[in-house]
C-alpha cells in the first residue's frame, strides 16, 4: 500500500507542478510534509538542499529521496516512476502525433515558424551570458570589462572550433586559467 501512496503522491507532483522544479517545491511539501506526514519540515529543507545539489530535476530527486526514506529502494522506484509518468505520457503522445503529422504541410509550416523563435531564445540567452562574462554584471561600460574572461572566452572558442577539443576539459582549463589569473592579479595589486 505504501508503494501506491508514494506513486500517487508523486504522480500528482509530476502532473500539477507546471513551471519547473522550483514551482514543484510547494506541492512536494504539501504532499510529503503536510498531507502524508512522511517527513518533518526540517527534513524537507534538507531534502530540497540535497535535491538541488544532485544532478537532475528537483522534483525527480525529491521523489527518489522521499521514496528511499519511506520504503527503501522499491519506494524510491515507485515514487520516481510516479513523478515522471505524466511527462512520459505527454512526450509519448507528442511523439506519436508528430510521427503521424510530420509530412503534413501545416505541421511543416508550424515547425518552420518555431525554428527561428528557438534560435532567437538560445541566442538571447547566450548573449546575456556573454555580456555577464564580459562586464561582470556591472553597467555595460568599457572600463568594467573583465579582460581575463574575454581572453579566456576567445581562447576557448578558438580551441573548440579549431581542434574540436573536449568541452569539459576546455571548461576546466578556463576555470583553472581564471583562478591563476585572478590570483596573479591579487598578488601584484
Amino acid at each position: 500500500m505504501i508503494y501506491f501512496e508514494l506513486f500517487w503522491s508523486f504522480l500528482q507532483v509530476g502532473l500539477f507542478s507546471l513551471g519547473g522544479g522550483y514551482a514543484a517545491i510547494p506541492l512536494i511539501q504539501s504532499q510529503v510534509v503536510e498531507s502524508r506526514g512522511w517527513i518533518t519540515l526540517e527534513e524537507f529543507t534538507n531534502l530540497i538542499t540535497i535535491s538541488e545539489m544532485t544532478p537532475g530535476p528537483i522534483a525527480v530527486n525529491s521523489a527518489t529521496f522521499v521514496g528511499m526514506h519511506i520504503a527503501g529502494l522499491p519506494g524510491a522506484i515507485f515514487a520516481t516512476l510516479g513523478c515522471i509518468f505524466p511527462s512520459l505520457l505527454i512526450v509519448s503522445a507528442l511523439f506519436f502525433l508528430y510521427a503521424k503529422l510530420k509530412e503534413n504541410a501545416v505541421m511543416q509550416k508550424v515547425l518552420g515558424a518555431l525554428r527561428p523563435a528557438v534560435v532567437a531564445l538560445i541566442a538571447g540567452a547566450g548573449i546575456e551570458i556573454l555580456l555577464l562574462v564580459i562586464f561582470g554584471g556591472e553597467a555595460k561600460v568599457l572600463q568594467n570589462v573583465q579582460w581575463v574572461s574575454c581572453i579566456l572566452f576567445a581562447v576557448a572558442f578558438f580551441v573548440l572550433r579549431k581542434w574540436k577539443a573536449n568541452p569539459i576539459l576546455v571548461m576546466c582549463a578556463c576555470g583553472l586559467g581564471n583562478l591563476l589569473a585572478q590570483s596573479a592579479i591579487q598578488y601584484w595589486s
